[in-house]
């Protein structure tokens, strides 16, 4: 084995490893989503069977007029 196969051999070892820390980190992010579906799911089903229906949440009346006024230092430090 020369010096190059040997350096060309630790570049795929390195890409390998590499892949393998972000496939696992992909399976996680699947597990997770998925796991949190099913729990929900399931957890919807058991309050159907015992006579629960799921009511959708109402919106938050939320009031953003007062975020277009600006507080007069909060102007002033900008504007310097």
């Amino acid at each position: 084995m020369t010096i190059d196969e040997g350096f060309d051999l630790f570049k795929k070892v390195e890409r390998y490893e590499a892949a393998l820390v972000g496939l696992r980190s992909a399976h996680e992010d699947v597990r997770e989503v998925l796991h949190d579906n099913i729990l929900f799911d399931r957890w919807r089903q058991l309050g159907l069977d015992l006579g629960f229906a799921a009511q959708p949440l109402p919106k938050p009346d939320r009031d953003f007029a007062g975020l277009e006024r600006q507080p007069a230092e909060l102007s002033d430090a900008w504007s310097g």
